[in-house]
């Protein structure tokens, strides 16, 4: 997928994301989102992330180019992960899926 300003490249490489120290994500099925002006990010499927320690935040966002936006807490530590739950048409790939800000290490 790709349009003027996004790019989306399937991954099978090995992606993890820890923070503080907790295991929070591994899959060898990330889509890597390229955005002009922004660093790239991997966005996972939810049964490769630990939702279970995940809680939805208040916060919500929306971008003309991908759709609304759900963020997701770990404990104190605020809006570390994101999901665009329903995408707009070209963005229906990312539908789900979780992207986190920070490292993510393959």
């Amino acid at each position: 997928m790709q349009n003027a300003r996004i790019t989306l490249h399937p991954s099978q490489q090995r992606m993890q994301v820890r923070v503080g120290g907790v295991l929070l994500a591994v899959s060898s099925n990330t889509l890597e989102l390229r955005e002009n002006g922004y660093p790239p990010r991997h966005y996972f499927p939810r049964k490769d992330v630990r939702m279970d320690l995940l809680t939805t935040s208040e916060t919500s966002t929306h971008c003309p180019f991908k759709g609304h936006t759900v963020y997701f807490s770990l404990g104190e530590l605020r809006d570390i992960a994101w999901s665009y739950e329903e995408p707009i048409e070209e963005m229906e790939a990312i539908a789900g899926r979780v992207a986190f800000y920070g490292e993510v290490n393959g």
